[in-house]
């Protein structure tokens, strides 16, 4: 049966024939696009066995309807009963060439539902990483869009001065922090053990930025955070920020708590212990007399 969809023609006033303008073309093509093709959509037994060759055997579930992909083109769909694969449908595709009784498989493909168990979205590995992850022999990928980063230098129009370094800014790297990068490097060591809200800091009688341990950092993060050079306190070493604070600050004075006066000592000469003493070796033997 060829797919003879006759448009009667349209007349004029002078009785002459003509074709349907545009517009009622594209009206009546676009509502035969929502009807599924007849005879393709009757092929539910071909589609079945084509889903049947891609599937495990046993595993083509009952057919979930049809619908029109476009002119002489529709999908079936089959519940998929493998295990694992819970809301998943098989999706099978039918064409029917114009003018032609013939319809045949395009494509077989299994697709999720709505209801269907699906992996998390894949994170790269570089984003996915947290700190602490990083073990002694791994290696970080290079990443050319780090936003935490920017040029330390400029390209000008020299042949001779084509990276051009700016000692201000990079001394001689080739990339430095960004503006966003020391923000986010600012926000988290704020926030962090080191900031002025951990027990420790809370704790303290004066903040770091009045310590004589307290070494500030070079930079624009040189006003709120420096380096802890204090061996006597847990963050020797390590960065804080300048309102932080710990028991060991250089300057912090502990009033002495005086000592009290022990009574004086007491000698028992009253009491007597009887002892069994060793027998000396130049005593002589009972036992020979």
């Amino acid at each position: 049966m060829g797919d003879n969809h006759a448009v009667p023609p349209t007349t004029i006033d002078d009785g002459a024939e003509t074709t349907p303008a545009p517009r009622q073309r594209a009206t009546r093509a676009s509502a035969r696009s929502h009807e599924p093709d007849a005879a393709a959509a009757a092929a539910i037994d071909l589609a079945r066995a084509a889903a049947g060759e891609d599937a495990e055997r046993g595993t083509v579930g009952d057919h979930l309807g049809v619908i029109a992909e476009g002119d002489r083109l529709v999908t079936h769909f089959f519940a998929a009963l493998a295990k694992g694969y819970r809301g998943w449908r098989w999706a099978v595709t039918l064409a029917r060439a114009p003018r032609s009784r013939a319809v045949t498989v395009a494509e077989v493909v299994l697709l999720p539902g709505a209801d269907a168990v699906l992996a998390p979205p894949w994170i790269p590995w570089q984003d996915r990483i947290a700190p602490g992850d990083l073990g002694p022999a791994d290696v970080l990928p290079y990443r050319a869009d780090d936003p935490n980063l920017a040029a330390g230098y400029t390209v000008t129009d020299e042949a001779d001065e084509d990276q051009q370094q700016l000692w201000e800014l990079g001394l001689g790297r080739t990339r430095v922090l960004s503006l966003e990068g020391r923000a986010t490097a600012a926000e988290r060591w704020y926030a962090g053990d080191r900031g002025p809200n951990a027990e420790e800091a809370l704790n303290a009688a004066a903040p770091c930025s009045t310590c004589g341990y307290f070494v500030p950092v070079s930079g624009a993060l040189r006003r709120a955070f420096g380096i802890c050079a204090n061996e006597w306190s847990p963050s020797d070493g390590r960065v804080v920020s300048a309102d932080h604070g710990c028991g060991a600050h250089s300057e912090t004075e502990i009033e002495p708590v005086p000592s009290e006066r022990l009574p004086e000592p007491i000698l028992d000469e009253i009491a007597a212990e009887a002892l069994a003493l060793p027998p000396r070796e130049d005593s002589p033997d009972p036992s020979e007399e």
